[in-house]
């Protein structure tokens, strides 16, 4: 894990802007930073910076840039299947002079091409420059764990790790992008990855599971490698599903705990993060030492699953307790960390536990994201499930009354109340943005952008869940977890983020997903003898989450007036709204969600459009 920096074009890069890009990117890789110059044939440059974290062969021999003869790399990630990969290269004939995974890719890059890259299990962003033919090659893992953001001029194109080092290498200043801001204040978080955009005007991410070529003479060539789908094996049976589930997770944990530093464990006490827990501790007999953030929201509180895993598997654990002290400094230097507002108060809390992850001397972090979106997670899943089998009565008389007992209850979304809700309206997505319409009043000016999903596949629900891994939830999640770990000189590791298992996932018949009003059937009876039985029997939806006034004091009159005091946030949102937000005693999720948007507005503008 590192970062990585660079320009191709027609200039030469400052040394100064270099220096300063270099020093900005000392928290993503605290152990060695370098940087290179190549002309190519054509008289273009490349300018190629990496920041090196320790995580694989931590000796010297295997800092980056790295070179292979013509061919140089500079990359950002893991090649978790680094062993099964060198050891097909080496009965080709092949030796190697490090034990690290980026002299393996960048072999295979160079020995076998582009197309190999379907053999490798991993998360990336690299820079791979051929020397010989001055071909420039960026690249970005299937699912997009590892950011790359990209920024054209009339000379050349920036790319980096993180915004902030675009503006240090190309002397910018980057204009807000106030339409995306109206976006994140309205629609929230999980309209900002339907588009290719950042909080910037010009600076956008190299999409997931895609390839940008540039030849010596400039030309670029962008393309996907990979593309996800939804292909149900229809007559794989609930127990064949269940076993084939098993198999390909616990080989993901497996290969996701090869490293030459140790782990720790993001830890919940949902079947998530303990599924993963459990497998590393009870098959792979891994000293696991958990970390979690204790909310006293009973909405959010879990403290009791925790402790049961705890003693039930002798885990070592350290609990975070939420706190108001120095909330807004704190928010402040991760909204700079960012480059961006906060996307949502969980990842506040995440950034806590990563600060204590670090204090105990960890360099990697192991985290149950996109789990929800492999098994069906979300409570519209199970309506989207009744939906799916609402034309075999049998089956949907039967789910039906297990959704009224175990999943009404406690569904706080006033929407999600109807099981009959995509049966009466396939497309009905207003639980999505809730309640947009009213924060769209909060704005000085008009604003609205209605809700869209990419088709992927005609089942409601599978397609669902595909617009969430690719476009809603997943990307979003990913951007936080890696800035909030990189912030610490963390690695952060998603074991369900597996190829092998996604595609086995997606072969599941959508039957299977939900079973007597469970979600995630499939993976809890995946998990059964390995995680313990309450967690896997409990129904319960928490979440990695805590609510804004666990952190925010409104009740300071220090802290009320700095919510409404003279800020550029004025020119687009109401100061009387937020004044009435602040009267009120209890904030529902939605409003508490907007409270939280306000904020990190605020402080965002303050800091880059002042």
């Amino acid at each position: 894990m590192c970062g990585i920096a660079g320009y191709f074009g027609t200039r030469a890069i400052d040394p100064a802007r270099i220096d300063e890009t270099l020093a900005r990117m000392r928290r993503r890789g605290p152990d060695h930073a370098e940087w290179r110059r190549f002309e190519g044939p054509a008289g273009r440059m490349l300018t190629l910076l990496h920041s090196r974290l320790n995580i694989i062969d931590l000796d010297a021999r295997s800092n980056q840039p790295f070179q292979d003869g013509s061919h140089s790399i500079a990359f950002n990630g893991e090649l978790y299947n680094y062993l099964e990969v060198r050891e097909s290269l080496a009965r080709e004939g092949h030796s190697f002079h490090t034990t690290s995974d980026t002299e393996v890719l960048l072999r295979v890059l160079k020995t076998r091409g582009v197309d190999a890259l379907d053999e490798c299990e991993g998360m990336w962003a690299f820079a791979c420059y051929d020397g010989e033919s001055g071909r420039l090659l960026l690249s970005r893992d299937r699912f997009g764990e590892k950011p790359l953001y990209l920024f054209r001029d009339n000379d050349g194109l920036y790319f980096g790790s993180e915004i902030k080092f675009l503006a240090a290498l190309s002397g910018r200043r980057f204009e807000v992008d106030l339409d995306n801001l109206y976006r994140y204040l309205v629609n929230g978080y999980k309209d900002l990855y339907k588009g290719n955009r950042s909080f910037f005007r010009g600076v956008t991410e190299l999409p997931a599971a895609s390839l940008l070529e540039i030849d010596a003479e400039g030309r670029e060539r962008e393309r996907r490698y990979w593309e996800p789908a939804f292909s149900p094996c229809e007559d794989m049976s609930y127990p064949e599903a269940v076993a084939g589930v098993r198999e390909r997770l616990i080989d993901a944990v497996r290969i996701r705990l090869r490293a030459d530093v140790p782990l720790a464990f993001c830890m919940s006490g949902g079947v998530d993060s303990n599924a993963l827990i459990s497998i590393a501790k009870r098959t792979f007999g891994y000293d696991v030492h958990g970390f979690t953030i204790a909310s006293e929201d009973e909405r959010y509180e879990e403290s009791d699953m925790v402790a049961h895993v705890v003693q039930a598997l002798g885990l070592r654990h350290t609990s975070i307790p939420t706190r108001v002290t120095e909330f807004l400094p704190r928010l402040r230097a991760l909204i700079r960390q960012h480059d961006a507002p906060v996307y949502t108060i969980t990842y506040y809390a995440h950034w806590l536990l990563m600060e204590q992850i670090a204090a105990h001397g960890y360099r990697i972090s192991v985290s149950g994201t996109a789990a929800d979106e492999l098994f069906s997670g979300y409570y519209d899943h199970h309506l989207a499930y009744l939906y799916e089998v609402h034309r075999e009565p049998a089956l949907h008389a039967a789910s039906v009354s297990a959704w009224s007992e175990h999943i009404k209850p406690i569904v706080r979304n006033p929407f999600l109340s109807n099981p009959d809700l995509f049966i009466e309206d396939p497309g009905f997505r207003d639980h999505i943005f809730l309640d947009a319409e009213s924060f769209a009043d909060y704005l000085t000016r008009p604003w609205q952008a209605p809700f869209h999903e990419r088709h992927f596949t005609d089942s409601l629900l599978r397609n669902r869940m595909l617009n969430e891994m690719f476009h809603e939830a997943v990307p979003v999640i990913l951007h936080e977890d890696d800035l909030n770990a990189m912030y610490y000189s963390i690695e952060n590791r998603s074991p369900y983020l597996d190829r092998r298992l996604f595609d086995y996932c997606y072969a599941i018949p959508s039957r299977h997903l939900i079973q007597e009003g469970r979600a995630k059937a499939v993976l809890r009876d995946a998990m059964r003898g390995i995680v313990p039985d309450p967690v896997l029997d409990n129904r319960r939806k928490v979440g990695f989450n805590a609510p804004i006034l666990d952190f925010l004091d409104v009740s300071d009159p220090e802290v009320r007036a700095w919510l409404v005091d003279a800020s550029p946030i004025f020119e687009h949102v109401r100061r009387d709204k937020i004044e009435g937000l602040l009267e009120k005693s209890f904030l529902p999720n939605s409003q508490s969600k907007f409270l939280f948007y306000f904020v990190c507005a605020k402080m965002f503008l303050e800091e880059f459009a002042a």
